[in-house]
């Protein structure tokens, strides 16, 4: 391999590149629009679910309840209701998510200690986001009839009960519990497979088409020296939509980086090479633009949303798929990612997942060096 051959190849890509400014205004707009867009409507948080009520008691202590609810950051009131045709209709027109009955002796029996049941009705339309409204109501409720017990037993002269379990709960890494300091993260890895593969997915298809391939194939270069001058051009337009996403993800979402900014770039580096050379191999394979756009979007994209264990948990998948996860390579991304933006750890920790990614790139390096053939058929 002599470099000169080598730079002539990268210096024809860069010429392509800046020759066309609006594709090199896309490989850089695109990824970070994905960011933006994704990065504000893709939440895991269930905030201010939305509440109506239907008070039957209209008391003190129903009131007191309510403004539990209300006080809290999870549900928002959106109105009174006064009977069931209009709670449901606040469900089925979707103005509210839940609805809170509250029975009309429900003071009387709080006052005189006895048990007493307030219904809640929710849309179960979306099974998580119910059950975690659900789950946000016990909680409510649970803290209301300690409260409750409590006060009746100081009324009554007792002392209040020592609990024979404190549970101190703390976490760790996310301490807010914010989903987009885990979304974040995966979306860069989401975001960098896909713009790479399909950066170079058209570079070989493109000379093919346009008939410059056999003019390539008649000079002295050597396919490893083609794959990799054309190689070049990309990973440096692909470095730098890792530099501005991770300059987002610290100024504009807020997301914490604890870890060793020179390792993440590092792996970043590791991905892109192999990302980049599957998007090469697609590009010889189909020697067709369209088709290679097309496969180069399929074949990174889908997995890498789907399969990565960026939105799905792979341990909650039947066996087959999560045998599939292992050839994903957004999924060692993903998890080199997250230890070094939220647990701040190194390759002490990811040497394994770090491992993996570098056998993938080396994979597609080889796949694409043998697959392209110098021959016109």
């Amino acid at each position: 391999m002599k470099p000169q051959r080598l730079q002539a190849i990268a210096r024809k890509e860069f010429i392509h590149i800046l020759r066309d400014p609006r594709s090199l205004g896309m490989a850089i707009a695109i990824p970070m629009l994905l960011l933006m867009l994704y990065g504000y409507a893709l939440t895991l948080d269930v905030d201010n679910v939305p509440l109506v009520v239907w008070d039957q008691s209209e008391s003190p202590a129903s009131r007191g309840f309510i403004s539990r609810f209300v006080g809290s950051r999870y549900f928002s009131l959106r109105g009174h209701v006064h009977n069931y045709r209009e709670v449901e209709r606040a469900i089925d027109s979707a103005h509210a998510l839940v609805a809170l009955i509250i029975p009309r002796d429900f003071a009387g029996r709080i006052e005189s200690g006895r048990p007493t049941s307030v219904q809640m009705l929710v849309d179960g339309s979306d099974s998580n986001t119910a059950a975690l409204a659900v789950s946000y109501a016990d909680t409510v409720a649970l803290t209301y009839a300690q409260g409750v017990a409590l006060r009746q037993i100081q009324r009554d002269g007792g002392h209040a009960p020592r609990l024979p379990l404190d549970l101190r709960p703390r976490v760790w890494f996310n301490a807010d519990l914010e989903s987009k300091n885990y979304i974040i993260p995966g979306l860069i890895a989401v975001i960098m497979m896909v713009i790479a593969a399909m950066l170079t997915s058209l570079t070989v298809a493109r000379e093919w088409e346009r008939g410059t391939m056999e003019q390539l194939i008649s000079t002295p270069i050597k396919r490893q020296e083609l794959i990799l001058g054309k190689l070049v051009p990309y990973f440096a337009v692909g470095l730098f939509d890792v530099l501005l996403a991770v300059l987002m993800g610290e100024f504009v979402f807020r997301v914490p980086l604890r870890g060793n900014v020179a390792v993440l770039f590092g792996m970043a580096a590791i991905f892109l090479v192999g990302a980049m050379s599957q998007g090469i191999l697609i590009s010889v394979a189909t020697k067709n633009q369209l088709l290679a756009n097309q496969l180069a979007m399929v074949t990174t994209f889908v997995p890498s949303l789907l399969l990565s264990g960026f939105v799905f948990a792979i341990g909650n998948m039947p066996k087959a798929l999560q045998l599939v996860t292992y050839v994903i390579p957004a999924r060692y991304f993903i998890a080199l990612l997250k230890g070094i933006y939220l647990k701040g750890v190194g390759l002490e920790i990811l040497a394994a997942e770090a491992a993996l990614l570098t056998v993938f790139s080396a994979a597609m390096v080889f796949l694409a060096n043998v697959t392209f053939k110098k021959k016109l058929v």
